[in-house]
This record gives structure tokens, C-alpha cells and sequence, in this order.
């Protein structure tokens, strides 16, 4: 990881704007798990550090455009460069990091640079459906999943495949994991999105439902209300939250343990990326850590 570092450091560098080195550095990295994917496979590989830097780049650039697209203040409990600096800087830093990226990705074996590329044009759909979504409730459990999946988790998939290309492991085995494993990684996050108080979380809690997404959680919890309580929960959508109405959607859920049944289906898909690599124990614990998040 301190080369992975070194070859981020290096790459905001040759922006050679101090604008970008300065925003740059103030963001949080958080938890790098893509780039530790990417060690994990191919960790003695001399591109996978600079493979895992690209990675992180990428990664970096979405979370700012997401951020401006849900006008959101902080990330990872730190002020947002929307919040600090504008719309406009973050857009633009989100553009450089983006076009760093890819140009780095140009010296890649052909197959490698085109996994990973593609991901992102997929993570970009991803993000323009779940803008969309945000228009109305959203009961539909598969074309949630479907976004999700494109939104978030075909970036770790790209990563785990590309990082298996560059040292002939099987590609479509480790996509497979890595596909469950973001899908299982953002479930888990949406499950903390309701259940964690706002200083543990970096931001409000149930900000994903003010926001205007609709997670698995409240999917599950809508299709066992009954008619006044559908209507209710459907009006409180996308609209600041009192006391009152965020204890109700937490009672509730409760009693009807969606978050429980969420959290089954994060249990599944990541039983499902076990299966496909059960002889690697490195991978199966990143599984394992991911899934213990506290809840």
C-alpha cells in the first residue's frame, strides 16, 4: 500500500496544477479496498501498484461527482471540495483524476486497460439511474440490484479481473467475487446508512432516504405495509426527516426486520464470492471483515 501511495502521489503530482494537489489532499482516502483487492491478487506484479493507483483515481473522481449530484456536504466526516470549494472545482477535479487515469491506463495490456474502462462507463450509467430512481419511490428489488451493481460494484469487479489478467489467475472466477463482493459491500453500507448514528457515520443518519434513494431496507419494508402505511412512507421520500418520522421508519423496520433481510441477501452474494475463491483465505477475509461490520 505505500506504493500504492507513492504512484497516487505521483500521479496528482504530474497534474502539475497545485489547485489539484491541494484538493486532492484533502480528501479522505478511506478504506482503499480496491486498491488492496488489487494487491491481494497480483502482489508481486510490478504494474499492480500503479494498476491500484488508476484504480483509486477513478474511485476518487466518482465519489466527487456523487457528491455534487447529492448536494452532500461531507464525506468520510470531512468537509466535501463541493462544500469547500464549489460545484464547479469539483466537477472539474473529478474530470482531472478521471483523465489522469486514463491516460496512465494506456500503457496496460490491451485487455486490461479495456476491463477497467468499460467499468467506468458503466459506474457513469450507474450513477445517471440512480439519479433518476431518485424522482419517485422505488419498489422494484431487481432494478435497484441492477443499479447498484453498476454503480458500485462493477469497479471492484474490473479490479479483481484486471489484477487476475496481469498474473493469469482465472479472470472471470475473481469478477465473479468481486462483482458479490461491492454488491454485498454497498448492502452493508446501506444497512449502516439506517442503523448508525450520524457522528459514527460522517453524515445524517438515514441520509440515503432523505436523499431520495430508496435501499433495499425501505424496498423490503414497503411491500409488507399495508396501504396507509405505503402511502406514508411513500410521502416522507426524499423530504427532511423529524424526530418523529425517523423513529417511525426505524420502529417499523424492526418489527418487520428488513434490515435483517437485507443483510441476508449481503450473506448470500457473499457466500457466492466464497465459493468461487475458497482457496484463497486472503480473499475469503476480506469477505469475512467486510460482512462483520457491526449493525
Amino acid at each position: 500500500m505505500r506504493r500504492v501511495e507513492e504512484e497516487i502521489a505521483r500521479l496528482i503530482d504530474e497534474c502539475d496544477y497545485n489547485e489539484v494537489t491541494r484538493l486532492f489532499n484533502n480528501l479522505s482516502g478511506g478504506k482503499r479496498l480496491r486498491a488492496k483487492l488489487i494487491l491481494k491478487i497480483a502482489p508481486e506484479h510490478k504494474q499492480a501498484p500503479l494498476l491500484a493507483a488508476i484504480v483509486e483515481l477513478i474511485h476518487a473522481a466518482s465519489l466527487l461527482h456523487d457528491d455534487v449530484i447529492d448536494d452532500a456536504d461531507t464525506r468520510r466526516g470531512v468537509a466535501s471540495v463541493n462544500a469547500t470549494d464549489g460545484s464547479k472545482v469539483a466537477v472539474m477535479l473529478g474530470d482531472i483524476l478521471y483523465s489522469k487515469a486514463f491516460t496512465e491506463l494506456v500503457d496496460f495490456d490491451k485487455d486490461v486497460a479495456r476491463t477497467i474502462a468499460s467499468s467506468v462507463t458503466a459506474l457513469s450509467k450507474g450513477e445517471m439511474m440512480d439519479v433518476k430512481m431518485a424522482d419517485a419511490f422505488n419498489a422494484d428489488e431487481d432494478k435497484y440490484l441492477d443499479m447498484l451493481y453498476l454503480k458500485t460494484a462493477t469497479l471492484i469487479e474490473a479490479a479483481a479481473a484486471a489484477a487476475a489478467m496481469l498474473v493469469g489467475k482465472d479472470a472471470q472466477a475473481h469478477a465473479i467475487y468481486g462483482k458479490n463482493l461491492g454488491l454485498s459491500f454497498q448492502i452493508i453500507d446501506d444497512i449502516l446508512d439506517i442503523t448508525q448514528d450520524a457522528q459514527t457515520l460522517g453524515k445524517p443518519a438515514l441520509n440515503d432516504f432523505v436523499e431520495g434513494k430508496c435501499t433495499l431496507p425501505y424496498i423490503y419494508l414497503h411491500k409488507k405495509l399495508n396501504k396507509g402505511d405505503k402511502e406514508r412512507l411513500e410521502s416522507l421520500h426524499a423530504k427532511k426527516l423529524n424526530e418523529s418520522d425517523s423513529a417511525w421508519i426505524k420502529k417499523i423496520m424492526q418489527e418487520h426486520k428488513t434490515v435483517e433481510q437485507s443483510f441476508e441477501l449481503a450473506a448470500l452474494l457473499s457466500d457466492e464470492a466464497k465459493s468461487v475463491m475458497s482457496d484463497d483465505v486472503e480473499l475469503v477475509g476480506i469477505l469475512d471483515s467486510m460482512i462483520k461490520r457491526s449493525f
